[in-house]
């Protein structure tokens, strides 16, 4: 094998899914030092960030405080969101506002404070281009990870390892045939554009899409731009309430990952089918209610800035000189009309990103199910051939086999512990192994 340092685990992204793990990893470590896992991170962006560009002032969590990075599997972390609190003077003020969903700002916030006690072992403003597979006898018995400094590609490094944690987070999914430019942004941007923009010559915006980031987009534009029309494009009648409700919401508990992952496929496709209101394309009731007093007040003042064009799909965009052209399409009149917008927002939603485009020749090892999906066991490890002892933990892209919850953070914690814990008992596995094919050998 190479001469190059050997990780146990590189983790491929450093967004809140893998920073539960490096805090996993980490508390192991402290407990079991004469059996600790050597793990390092790669993240494209030059310092710790999540979806910065949606920071919204006063937008809140959708998730209590409760299903932090930690809580759920060991709530005596130091990593705790209480923790954090206590640490930053505030929890007494925080118990004080009697709510168990801290501002987006705040989590984030609390994000980078665990972030931050893993400085050392995260290569920032580098990207993974490459895994190569490292063949003894015939066996897959590590990987080459190869990196490409984001500000100079030149800059390549390789990292030898054991095992690799995905959690290369979502991708931004336009409209077909729409792509992205000065004025047309996907709500990922909302926050790094928006403030960029000068004089306004259409004062109108056009948001598409009916989810709670379109939503929060509609209201943060209409409240910074006090000057400027905003136009809600998205095809249903109205926003739809998101169903926070006690008993829905175990469908975020750890245990229902068990059920689902049992299920049979005709059973799992129902839950998601039933529960998609419980994140899928809906919105906080609350932010409802606050839009549509605004509807309606603008209503009563003869001022209305704010325009729900409901039951209306967006057909086109055009790129102009001083802004953009949304076309527009009534579904039930069937009339068609543009838009003249200084931007286009476009809250449509992300795609996972498939694995296999960057395990390269490791792909071929990689089992899938008869619809092409990749076969993900319960620890969260990508199915391969028997040749292959890698280890390939997948965070997110997951929801086929172990439900909703996939690419969300209700169960970070007790995922990171899963895929932890797997490591170990894996490790041992295959050091049993190669003693017992070193004795076979020898006979």
């Amino acid at each position: 094998m190479s001469r190059l340092r050997t990780e146990d685990l590189i983790g491929i992204g450093f967004g809140p899914a893998n920073l539960a793990l490096a805090i996993a990893v980490e508390a192991h470590n402290e407990r079991n030092p004469q059996e600790a896992l050597a793990a390092r991170f790669v993240e494209r962006q030059a310092r710790f960030g999540w979806h910065r560009g949606m920071l919204l002032e006063g937008a809140t969590m959708q998730v209590a405080f409760l299903k932090d990075l930690v809580t759920m599997r060991d709530p005596r972390s130091r990593f705790s969101f209480l923790c954090y609190l206590q640490e930053r003077d505030r929890l007494a003020d925080f118990i004080n506002q009697k709510s168990f969903y801290p501002t987006r700002l705040e989590f984030h916030d609390y994000l980078e404070w665990c972030a931050a006690e893993f400085a050392d072992a995260v290569d920032y403003g580098r990207s993974a281009v490459e895994v190569r597979p490292v063949v003894e006898a015939g066996r897959t018995v590590a990987v080459e990870v190869v990196t490409e400094a984001v500000a100079g590609p030149a800059d390549r490094q390789v990292h030898l390892a054991r095992n690799l944690s995905v959690g290369t987070g979502l991708t931004p999914c336009l409209p077909e045939g729409v792509t992205a430019g000065e004025r047309v942004w996907h709500t990922r941007d909302l926050l790094h554009r928006a403030p960029q923009l000068g004089e306004l010559k259409h004062r109108r915006f056009t948001v598409v899409g009916a989810g709670q980031s379109a939503a929060e987009a509609v209201e943060y534009l209409h409240r910074t731009f006090p000057d400027a029309e905003v136009c809600a494009v998205f095809t249903r009648y109205g926003y739809s309430p998101a169903d926070d409700s006690p008993f829905a919401n175990r469908i975020f508990d750890p245990e229902a990952v068990d059920h689902y992952y049992g299920a049979p496929e005709p059973v799992k496709q129902r839950l998601l089918d039933l529960h998609a209101n419980t994140n899928y394309s809906v919105v906080d009731g609350d932010l409802i209610e606050q839009l549509y007093r605004t509807v309606y007040q603008e209503k009563v003042a003869g001022r209305e800035r704010l325009r729900m064009l409901n039951t209306t799909r967006l057909t086109g965009v055009e790129h102009t000189a001083d802004g953009a052209r949304a076309l527009v399409r009534n579904l039930a009149t069937g009339e068609e009309y543009a838009l003249e917008s200084d931007a286009v927002v476009l809250a449509t939603g992300y795609a996972h990103v498939d694995p296999r485009e960057l395990l390269g020749d490791l792909a071929a090892d990689c089992l899938t199910d008869p619809a092409g999906r990749l076969r993900v066991d319960r620890d969260h490890r990508v199915l391969t051939t028997e040749d292959v002892e890698v280890g390939i933990y997948l965070q997110g892209g997951t929801e086929h086999t172990h439900g909703i919850t996939s690419s969300l953070l209700s169960t970070l914690a007790v995922r990171s512990g899963e895929i932890s814990d797997s490591l170990l008992l894996r490790r041992t596995q295959l050091g049993l192994q190669a003693d017992q094919r070193a004795a076979a050998g020898v006979r």
